[in-house]
């Protein structure tokens, strides 16, 4: 499976090896078979384009998921500002919380959707539960290393 990673944003300092196992491990939890996906982090404007753009809603979001077909799974754009912001004011950890939006992003590709309140539901429930397993495996997103000197 080839996972693309792109990190398109300054906000916040991303591993890519990090973000690949993550796509990865949550995949395999989900049971998920493809022969490719991309995960795009963007910058807070780039991510209100494409808000506008596809969506006509010029806000920032958290991500937004494009699904492809069963071979080239989708792509999904997650902002990092977002997480950055909700943590602050959550008290949350910033990597945990932008994992939630590559998993939510994941989810939305395999078809979950949460507009209505039962459909929300029932992909909350999926996200708390690959979220615990990531935890349960230690796997994680981090910060980019420091630059060797």
């Amino acid at each position: 499976m080839k996972i693309h990673v792109y990190n398109r944003q300054k906000d916040l300092p991303l591993n890519k090896l990090s973000a690949i196992e993550l796509i990865r491990a949550t995949l395999e939890y989900l049971g998920v078979c493809c022969s490719e996906v991309a995960v795009y982090f963007v910058s807070e404007k780039k991510i209100c384009e494409l808000h506008e753009q596809f969506f006509q809603d010029p806000s920032p979001t958290d991500c937004i998921s494009f699904p492809i077909d069963d071979s080239y799974l989708g792509e999904i754009f997650v902002c990092p500002a977002a997480a950055l912001s909700y943590a602050e004011k959550g008290g949350i950890d910033v990597y945990e919380e932008t994992a939630l939006y590559v998993v939510h992003g994941l989810l939305h590709l395999m078809g979950f959707d949460d507009l209505e309140e039962k459909a929300r539901r029932i992909m909350r429930k999926k996200e708390k539960s690959c979220m615990r397993h990531l935890r349960a495996v230690k796997i994680f997103l981090r910060p980019r290393p420091a630059p060797k000197r």
